[in-house]
């Protein structure tokens, strides 16, 4: 193997982290915000990319493409100076599951949603990948600008809610909201295609455009993106609240 090779534990359910081992001078990287703890004996520094560039003008074009992507600028590596093994956990921002990626078993290239990235093994590299097609470009939404995982070695992203896995048979088709997307390997086709009908355009509240992946290869589905979880908090936060105390329970609430 090219990337360091480590172990790991997930723990929880809703709200999970995963707990990386890592053997004599073993390394992780993860992205900032990400770090619950870690044993006495690992030391913790901060890069600027992934730690794979060579060179000035490499840093700099990879900080640019976590630019677009909408991610920290600096990624942070965790290595255990020590003769004994240690071990350093990290924690998904938000409710819902932990997937671990074993690059090696899925032809060393997964594509996921920009903001799903947690941890990987050190050498995993962490770029960016445009969708080509016109239409992708112009109605992808979350899923024109995604990242990719490249390497052989173990890499964690998160999802909202509940993971859904399916392995894709060569042609199937599945269709799904853009935002649902976790992650796909490079062997599965991504596209935008148009809802169409001008009730379902108007009215049907699911937006005009999804997504549509065809096998064969192994997909990952969340039930809840960030987005949608965060849409619908603001539009709570904006409107008028409708207690049941009415007008008397907002008096009485200080309204």
């Amino acid at each position: 193997m090219k990337n360091h090779e480590i172990d790991y534990k997930l723990f929880g359910e809703e709200m999970q982290c995963v707990e990386v081992e890592l053997d004599p001078q073993e390394q992780v990287i993860a992205e900032p915000g990400s770090f619950m703890m870690m044993n006495d004996g690992i030391k913790m520094e901060t890069l600027f990319g992934d730690g794979n560039e060579k060179g000035i003008l490499d840093k700099l074009f990879s900080a640019g493409k976590r630019m677009l992507t909408g991610e920290n600028l600096f990624m942070t590596v965790y290595t255990n100076t020590v003769q004994d093994k240690r071990r350093v956990t990290f924690a998904a921002p938000y409710a819902g599951k932990i997937i671990p990626l074993d690059l090696s078993k899925l032809g060393e290239k997964v594509i996921c949603q920009k903001d799903s990235f947690l941890a990987a093994a050190k050498g995993v590299a962490v770029g960016i990948e445009f969708q080509k097609k016109l239409g992708t470009g112009l109605f992808g939404g979350e899923g024109f600008i995604m990242q990719k995982l490249e390497g052989d070695g173990m890499a964690f992203v998160h999802s909202g809610g509940h993971v859904i896995e399916k392995d894709l048979q060569p042609g199937e088709l599945l269709k799904v909201d853009t935002g649902c997307i976790v992650a796909f390997v490079s062997t599965v086709n991504y596209d935008i295609q148009f809802v169409g009908g001008v009730k379902n355009t108007l009215f049907g509240g699911e937006g005009m455009f999804y997504a549509t992946l065809r096998g064969p290869g192994k997909i990952w589905i969340q039930t809840l993106p960030i987005s949608r979880l965060a849409g619908r908090i603001l539009s709570y936060g904006g409107g008028r609240r409708k207690e049941e105390g009415g007008i008397l329970g907002n008096f009485l609430g200080g309204d």
